[in-house]
């Protein structure tokens, strides 16, 4: 006896992780009707009008035609089922239980939206589909053509794209005869290089700030966290920009990671991220868009950050909720979401780049500032005492002279800033992780102290009533310090540059 039972084999995403999903149809006598089961939610739901179009348009008969109960089951039930990369799955899964086509479906994931016109459009979050699929030891997936590429990152699963329904049918239909014709070969990972960029700015286009400049270069040497502050148009956000130039590129398996991020969260504008991304959210961000959350919880800029530097200007004018809930993102390179329906945990490993002016008008300590002392108070006490400890370096941006601002700026001083932030890398990445990870058993073993330089530090921190947190993180930014003159122990120059970055009693 014919069944009318089939089942064939999709994924979803869930936050930034990934699992198999099984698409079950069962036909059986009745009335017509097409129910979709399974916690879907509208666009899954909607699957059924797009199906029945793409179906006819492609030539075979639609479910209405055959006058029967189409009951379509995305199991585990238990699990809310998002997104229409289950039409493909859902349409070829008809077909089989109808007996208008015959294929094997395992071993076999398929993905993508359809059109009424049977064409496949591209989905989000394609790579950590393909990575879910290749661990749970699937051999073959079908994405849509303009998702091909992203998928073909992973290796070790055979990537087919394909333009249309037809185009699936017509290569896994075993009455065909098969055209591979769309397959599209798995792309090593060792053939994706870094991608050659130019920066728009560099440290070459900025005029004079070398203090600033330095500091940067430190900075991302280390990859600690840094507040430029001055008066407005000191060149604070052309600095912020420029330090993207002296960035070093990431990793394949980084550039994975951060890929697939932005993957899921529908923002990749290309097959692979090889460059640390720079986020810019403007200060009327609100607390969801910046830390993340909702409902169902979607990451927010401090994860699209990951790996990169998230760029806060007009520091202090942020939501003071959003400022306080970067503490867990800066300290432990994570953010933890919580819900009534659940909690989610999200990556949140970057550089933060904070550029503020001294006042609400900017021009504290001139003739032009007009703010009352009540204002000037206000506008610091946005900026809590355990945000400001996590900020390893707080540099003042000043006025350039008048005569100097039509010079041009000293050529090659973003190459050389380059060279040594991968120089000093280089030494970080021997001990596993950058300088501004180091946890305390870390610092005992990598950042040794000379004695002299340990007898500054001990007097200064009294002096200053360092916190415990800003005693470590002065050890730690003396010893990205160390790393770029390539010398092995910490000396007092070291420590005492370190602390000339500690804020001033103004910020």
């Amino acid at each position: 006896m014919a069944t009318s039972f089939s089942r064939v084999y999709s994924a979803q995403t869930n936050l930034l992780d990934a699992y198999i999903i099984n698409v079950e149809v069962d036909l059986s006598k009745g009335l017509h009707s097409f129910n979709v089961v399974g916690l879907a939610d509208k666009p899954v739901d909607e699957a059924r009008s797009r199906v029945s179009a793409a179906i006819k348009n492609t030539g075979y008969k639609p479910p209405k035609q055959n006058n029967k109960k189409v009951v379509v089951s995305l199991a585990p039930a238990s699990v809310r089922k998002e997104g229409p990369q289950f039409d493909l799955p859902i349409a070829l899964a008809y077909l089989l239980a109808a007996q208008e086509i015959e294929f094997e479906p395992a071993n076999r994931i398929f993905l993508g939206e359809l059109g009424l016109d049977g064409s496949l459009r591209p989905i989000t979050g394609t790579l950590a589909l393909t990575l879910a699929a290749k661990e749970a030891g699937y051999t073959e997936i079908f994405v849509p053509s303009d998702n091909a590429t992203e998928a073909a990152l992973v290796s070790d699963i055979t990537v087919y794209g394909a333009e249309s329904l037809e185009q699936v049918i017509r290569h896994i239909n075993i009455a065909d005869s098969p055209i591979r014709s769309q397959a599209i070969e798995p792309t090593p990972p060792t053939s994706i290089k870094p991608q050659q960029t130019t920066p728009q700015l560099t440290f070459d286009d900025i005029v004079e700030q070398e203090g600033a400049k330095r500091g940067l270069t430190i900075a991302a040497a280390g990859g600690h966290n840094i507040a430029l502050y001055g008066p407005p148009g000191t060149g604070k956000t052309m600095l912020a920009k420029a330090f993207a130039g002296i960035l070093p590129p990431l990793s394949f398996d980084k550039a994975l990671e951060v890929t697939s991020i932005h993957s899921i969260s529908g923002t990749l504008s290309e097959p692979l991220i090889t460059t640390p991304q720079i986020r810019s959210p403007h200060h009327t961000a609100s607390y969801v868009s910046m830390v993340g959350g909702g409902s169902y919880p979607k990451p927010g800029e401090v994860t699209l950050a990951h790996r990169g530097v998230l760029f806060m200007d007009e520091f202090p004018e942020f939501d003071k909720k959003v400022i306080n809930a970067l503490r867990q993102p800066l300290e432990d390179g994570v953010v933890t979401i919580s819900r009534a329906k659940g909690s989610a945990e999200f990556p949140s490993r970057f550089i933060l780049i904070a550029a503020l002016n001294p006042c609400p008008c900017g021009y504290l300590g001139s003739n032009k500032c007009k703010c009352t002392m009540h204002e000037i108070s206000r506008y610091k006490q946005k900026i809590s005492g355990p945000i400001m400890d996590r900020i390893d370096m707080w540099i003042e941006v000043g006025q350039v002279a008048h005569e100097k601002l039509n010079q041009k700026g000293t050529q090659g001083q973003s190459e050389e800033a380059l060279k040594s932030v991968l120089k000093a890398r280089v030494a970080q990445n021997k001990r596993g992780k950058p300088n501004a990870h180091m946890n305390n058993k870390d610092i005992a073993k990598h950042a040794k102290l000379s004695k002299p330089a340990q007898e500054v530090l001990n007097l200064s921190a009294k002096k200053l009533d360092l916190s415990p947190r800003a005693y470590h993180r002065i050890i730690k930014l003396a010893r990205t310090i160390a790393d770029i003159e390539h010398t092995e122990d910490i000396t007092e120059s070291h420590i005492l540059e370190a602390l000339s970055y500690r804020p001033k009693q103004e910020y």
